[in-house]
């Protein structure tokens, strides 16, 4: 049964960025946007249920009672600073943060979802720990190298400085690790190299 997610937020674009990212970070969900609680329900499906709820402030505030019976499976998207008590029961996520922090928000928050935390954002079982810790069998030793330096923000220069290699090599081993994952921008590879246990949170 594979997992799904709703992302109900008014802002299509905000909603749109956020289903990108959760796809790249938990390939194996669905998930589905929608405008309002109302429109989440006309299409939940008994069967297989949605897991997680990421709400926007305005959303929550207009329809409390639902995420109010729905704690640990509620995310809330902010931009700023939350006042409001009602939003003391759930975690949130900072959506005004540069795309590479959001990601590593994003990252620590899935992370959590394997440790001890009681109030995790996700609950444990959402994705199977060895999908997350998967070796990353699909690049060789040396691209899984440049790839860890390249998730922890290394320039191609300082890069080669540190594994003794010419800035050319360091370039085709990127070009080679983007054509075998299919993944282009530098979050989708950081992504990959947190989710594949190649560098942690803490290091990007």
């Amino acid at each position: 049964m594979i997992p799904r997610i709703a992302i109900i937020n008014k802002n299509t674009l905000e909603a749109t960025g956020l289903k990108s990212i959760i796809g790249d970070i938990v390939p194996k969900v669905t998930v589905s946007v929608f405008s309002s609680v109302k429109a989440m329900l006309h299409e939940q499906d008994e069967e297989v249920p949605f897991v997680h709820f990421f709400v926007s402030s305005q959303n929550l505030v207009a329809e409390p009672d639902f995420f109010l019976a729905h704690p640990r499976q509620t995310i809330v998207l902010t931009s700023r600073a939350l006042k409001n008590p009602l939003f003391s029961h759930f975690k949130t996520l900072n959506t005004s943060m540069a795309e590479h922090e959001l990601v590593k928000a994003f990252l620590s928050l899935h992370q959590q979802a394997h440790g001890s935390a009681p109030h995790s954002g996700f609950h444990h079982g959402f994705v199977p720990e060895e999908e997350v810790m998967t070796p990353a069998l699909e690049i060789s030793s040396r691209e899984t190298e440049v790839l860890a330096l390249v998730a922890r923000g290394f320039t191609n220069k300082e890069i080669a400085d540190r594994l003794c290699i010419s800035l050319p090599t360091v370039i085709s081993h990127r070009k080679n690790i983007c054509e075998k994952l299919n993944l282009r921008s530098v979050s989708s590879l950081t992504i990959y190299a947190v989710t594949h246990g190649i560098v942690r949170v803490d290091e990007i």
